[in-house]
């Protein structure tokens, strides 16, 4: 087990091509609302090539992770300044190189389908949130780094790289059942917003 003076060693810097790998494996430990979804979807590429490589191909400037130095990374941040251009880029040249992993299913139904309805469906709707937050993000720890202020932190770095930029706010979404992240999100100064059923969403003026 990680001691407090190991996680002394664990800093945020950006991210690099290198990580792919050791980063796709936290999104898919962290995919089931927080928790470990290692062999709930098929292909395991799945939850990354929706909610992780897109971000790092289009907007690597924009992602940050949380390593050691001598380890793969545990956890990461990305996200993108304009979530309506992002959509349209993902809908016209992401998705297209991909979809022929995932077939979609007519109504969907299990969870993989619903996952699979969302690569699908991203941008073909115009986002009601991004005009007064343009921006959007994801964050995943690993267990060893929750609760150690790693979450925050990132979303400090992504906030003021916002601010640099003239960006106005910005916005995520968390599964309305995850009650720890929807009470991070609360503690750190996110607003609840309007939000579907199944999702909390929050916004952050910058």
């Amino acid at each position: 087990m990680e001691t407090v003076a190991a996680a002394m060693n664990w800093r945020i810097r950006s991210y690099r091509t290198g990580d792919d790998e050791a980063l796709a494996e936290v999104c898919v430990r962290t995919g089931a609302m927080g928790g470990d979804a290692t062999g709930l979807f098929e292909p395991a590429s799945l939850l990354p090539d929706i909610f992780l490589n897109p971000y790092l191909a289009h907007c690597p400037d924009l992602a940050w992770v949380v390593a050691d130095g001598k380890q793969p990374p545990v956890g990461y941040l990305v996200a993108t300044a304009d979530t309506l251009e992002f959509d349209q880029w993902f809908a016209t040249q992401w998705w297209p190189t991909v979809a022929h992993r995932y077939p979609r299913a007519d109504r969907p139904t299990t969870m993989q389908e619903v996952v699979i309805e969302t690569g699908y469906s991203q941008g073909t709707a115009r986002n009601p949130l991004a005009t007064e937050y343009p921006a959007q993000f994801h964050v995943d720890l690993l267990p060893v780094l929750q609760g150690k202020g790693f979450g925050r932190r990132l979303i400090e770095v992504l906030c003021d790289a916002l601010r640099a930029r003239g960006v106005p706010g910005v916005h995520l979404g968390a599964g309305k059942d995850n009650s720890g992240a929807i009470a991070f999100y609360h503690r750190i100064g996110f607003t609840p917003l309007p939000s579907p059923d199944g999702t909390q969403w929050f916004g952050k003026r910058l």
